[in-house]
């Protein structure tokens, strides 16, 4: 059985890198909030025609696996033509230590 958000409680990093267009931030907040994930601050930026913007979210009070969540997140990338990655806190971290 797949764990669920709600098993792994704690907090994730999304981001999303692409062509700035509109429904960007609705599209992946909508992704998000269908998921019952809380986005805890939110970054975005947009350079010239460059879109970026990163999350930082709670899982605790979702019932929708990290994998899943990860897969729908994807999809909504995909449709929005941006390319969006979710991570556990701990793994950025560590990923992203100088």
């Amino acid at each position: 059985m797949p764990q669920t958000a709600k098993d792994l409680s704690g907090r994730a990093i999304v981001t999303i890198i692409g062509s700035d267009r509109v429904g960007i931030i609705a599209g992946i907040s909508t992704v998000i909030a269908d998921a019952g994930v809380n986005i805890l601050d939110i970054s975005q930026s947009v350079m010239r025609d460059f879109f970026t913007m990163i999350m930082m979210v709670d899982l605790g009070a979702s019932e929708v696996s990290f994998d899943d969540l990860r897969e729908r997140l994807s999809r909504k990338g995909a449709e929005l033509a941006v390319k969006v990655e979710i991570e556990r806190e701990e793994i950025f971290k560590a990923m992203h230590r100088v």
